[in-house]
């Protein structure tokens, strides 16, 4: 436990470097970007990400609205650097500027989070995946989701992203692309190891759990 929350500290440290360079933001320029895209190619984000930023759960598109601004922009430059792959989201992000991935940043960053309804999912399953996020399974070396994502999974700062209310399909194929090592954007690795240590229907358990967790304190 001590050696995992040193390399947590660690990376806490990284990626807080990376936030502080953020540029200033203009929502309304913002917004027009989300709404219409822009003049560079870039296509509208509502098209796939919904009107109120909310996603979508069957095409497995992230809910955006309330997430950090600077986490919002370091997924953009990952989505550059190729450290994430996505067909879809690579040519959409070469189309931006900096300060249009500011901007765009801000704007889903002051959305508030939309009421959404999860999928349903068996009880067993959520259950198990109950105790794989608050609990882990130490015996597996896969520390529980909320000590990086905190309580409720509903996120740390800009550092850690909030999960619950997230879709499961888009937490699971997160999680997969970890394993598989297709997304490669987190700090020393940490989510490639928890993720190569669980298995598939571990995988279906902690994001069908975090999907029905309420995105905010109640």
């Amino acid at each position: 436990m001590g050696r995992y929350r040193g390399r947590v500290l660690a990376a806490l440290a990284a990626m807080t470097w990376v936030g502080g360079s953020a540029a200033a933001s203009d929502l309304e320029a913002g917004k027009k970007l989300a709404d219409q895209g822009s003049s560079n190619g870039a296509m509208a984000c509502v098209a796939c990400h919904g009107p109120d930023g909310g996603g979508n759960a069957a095409a497995g598109f992230p809910r955006l609205a309330g997430l950090d601004a600077a986490y919002i922009a370091r997924q953009i430059q990952a989505y550059r650097e190729g450290a994430r792959g996505a067909p879809v989201m690579a040519p959409i992000v070469a189309g931006l500027s900096e300060t249009d991935v500011a901007n765009v940043a801000a704007w889903y960053a002051s959305l508030a989070v939309p009421k959404a309804t999860p999928a349903p999912a068996d009880q067993a399953l959520l259950e198990e995946g109950e105790r794989l996020a608050t609990r882990g399974n130490w015996a597996n070396g896969v520390p529980a989701c909320v000590t990086c994502h905190g309580p409720g999974g509903r996120g740390v700062d800009e550092n850690f992203p909030p999960i619950a209310g997230q879709h499961a399909t888009y937490l699971a194929a997160q999680l997969r692309a970890w394993k598989a090592g297709e997304r490669k954007n987190d700090p020393l690795g940490l989510m490639k190891v928890v993720a190569q240590r669980l298995t598939d229907r571990e995988i279906d358990a902690v994001a069908a759990w975090f999907a029905h967790q309420p995105p905010s304190a109640e």
